[in-house]
């Protein structure tokens, strides 16, 4: 069971921004950059090609609107998506603010306090809430 079947499950806490029958999105707890989401299946699969062609395409919907929350809630210049899927074993989808480009890269990280996270948090789903 990966860690983010345990977030999905409730066993492991998580900054919940969004969530619906099939996905969840919550603040990645090692962030790039304030805002840093990571959009998950339910279904636990390893590889993004394992996906069925639907879910592929309802995770990328889920993961643009969940993204357009980002722009509303977060100052930055757009935000960028990556998919690499080797860290943990569950296919899984970042969205993150960036204003330069080494926002992208995963060696720059920032630190935010439990309160911060709330307030992203609220904040995001605040605006899925309204998409």
């Amino acid at each position: 069971m990966s860690i983010f079947t345990k977030i999905i499950t409730g066993e492991v806490p998580s900054y919940k921004v969004a969530e619906n029958d099939n996905f969840i999105a919550f603040l990645d707890i090692n962030p790039n950059a304030k805002g840093h989401a990571l959009v998950v299946p339910k279904v636990e699969e390893n590889k993004i090609f394992g996906l069925s062609r639907d879910a592929y395409h309802q995770l990328l919907d889920f993961s643009y609107t969940v993204a357009k929350s980002l722009e509303k809630a977060i100052s930055c210049k757009r935000v960028g998506m990556s998919i690499i899927g080797l860290e943990v074993p569950h296919v899984h989808v970042h969205l993150i603010p960036l204003n330069e480009m080494a926002d992208i890269q995963f060696t720059k990280k920032v630190t935010c306090t439990h309160e911060e996270f709330v307030a992203l948090a609220a904040r995001i789903a605040a605006e899925f809430d309204r998409e």
